[in-house]
């Protein structure tokens, strides 16, 4: 009992002072119910942005019409570049460089003009690990987006 009563002090001091999980940001009423409009909704980063929207309480619409506000991401892009190669001329290190540009426009206005934001990641390579560093790349390609939705609705939860 005493702990129960403990457990419900401690979450209602904790409500009380603003604390909140990471990752769940508070968006402004204009972004209640947006439409999310991506190129390609298969992304690493699209993926993410809508779990992102939605777990900050957002309703995503399916038509424009029907929305407080269009969210378009009108870049989506990974770009690996070599940074470094053996005497044998065979890569080993490596860019990825994730790029994400998005706006947000109203009925009858643009609430936030074009944003864009970049992360990269280095990582080495060595040709007879080349299936660990496949997967290696993969891991920062979805660590990258992940942490990129979370930029970006940071960026949202300032809207006005």
């Amino acid at each position: 009992m005493r702990a129960a009563i403990a457990t419900l002090l401690l979450s209602a001091a904790l409500g009380g002072c603003g604390f909140r999980l990471a990752g769940s940001e508070h968006l402004p009423p204009v972004l209640a119910k947006p439409y999310l409009s991506v190129k390609d909704p298969y992304t690493d980063f699209a993926r993410e942005f809508e779990r992102e929207l939605k777990s900050s309480g957002a309703l995503l619409q399916l038509g424009r019409q029907d929305a407080t506000a269009t969210i378009e991401v009108t870049k989506d892009q990974i770009e690996q570049r070599t940074l470094a190669v053996s005497a044998r001329n065979i890569p080993t290190d490596y860019e990825l460089r994730y790029t994400v540009t998005f706006d947000v426009k109203g009925a009858d206005a643009d609430i936030l003009p074009p944003q864009t934001i970049t992360l990269s990641r280095d990582y080495s390579f060595e040709e007879n690990e080349l299936l660990a560093k496949e997967h290696e790349a993969d891991i920062l390609r979805a660590s990258m987006a992940r942490d990129l939705a979370t930029m970006a609705m940071r960026i949202l939860s300032r809207v006005k």
